[in-house]
């Protein structure tokens, strides 16, 4: 239906329209989600076909995956924080990650064996990121290949890095083959599976097979892994701002205008 002209040649008063809703709260900004957040599926499927070598494997990834965000969060935060010094981006990165993996105890470890090393995995990944993002803090490169080797030795799945260096350079030769041929089939999938815990729960900084089992005890997992995710992640902490500290650059802030 057209709208009435009015006799005296003004332009039509506009049909009232329905009320709108209520404008809505915007939700939470991703920043302020400190959800773990977990290894990629590529990942998983790898170190499950290669147990053995899981940390290794982790290790490589994160700094393939990881050591760019770490470097661009850094960059970032040294633009937004006039004078800020590395001590002080270092305590920020800590602060955030161990967060994060208190959050990881807390809500895991409800579903059995596999629930328990998904939890160890999400663990030792948070972990890596944290070291990664400690690194760039105090201005060493958390993009370089020496990364995963300082990851292995700092959350002490080797005591020296020439061992770790080997064990990866091992790693990365299986990786490779692995993505040139694949892998057979892996039967009795407990035992992978348990092996590949105890495996992280030592890059985790767990007590190996004990805490593992300890997660599958009713009542106890959200108490003990949260205990237990934050007190390891706690201690990386201290050993990676000790390194960087030792080994990092002065990064100049931005001048004030």
């Amino acid at each position: 239906m057209s709208e009435p002209v009015p006799a005296d040649g003004q332009p039509p008063t506009p049909a009232p329209q329905p009320p709108t809703s209520a404008p809505q709260p915007p939700p939470p900004a991703a920043a302020d989600q400190e959800i773990p957040e977990a290894p990629p599926a590529t990942l998983w499927d790898r170190m499950r076909d290669d147990p053995q070598y899981a940390p290794e494997h982790l290790a490589l990834e994160a700094v393939r995956r990881l050591g760019p965000e770490a470097a661009q969060w850094a960059a970032r935060a040294r633009a937004e924080q006039a004078d800020v010094t590395a001590d002080l981006l270092a305590e920020q990165a800590v602060r955030k990650f161990v967060n994060r993996a208190r959050l990881s105890g807390a809500v895991s470890g409800a579903a059995g064996l596999p629930g328990a090393v998904i939890d160890i995995g999400v663990l030792a990944w948070t972990q890596a990121r944290m070291v990664l993002h400690v690194a760039a803090a105090y201005g060493v490169d958390p993009l370089h290949t020496d990364r995963a080797t300082d990851l292995l030795v700092l959350q002490r799945v080797h005591k020296v890095a020439e061992t770790a260096r080997l064990a990866l350079g091992v790693a990365a030769g299986r990786e490779r083959a692995g993505a040139l041929f694949g892998t057979g089939g892996q039967g009795q999938l407990g035992k992978v599976m348990l092996r590949l815990g105890v495996r992280l729960a030592q890059m985790a900084g767990m007590r190996a097979a004990k805490r593992v089992f300890a997660k599958l005890v009713p009542g106890a997992a959200i108490v003990l892994g949260t205990w237990a995710n934050s007190s390891a992640t706690k201690d990386l902490a201290e050993r990676s701002r000790a390194l960087y500290r030792q080994h990092g650059t002065v990064v100049p802030g931005p001048r004030r205008a």
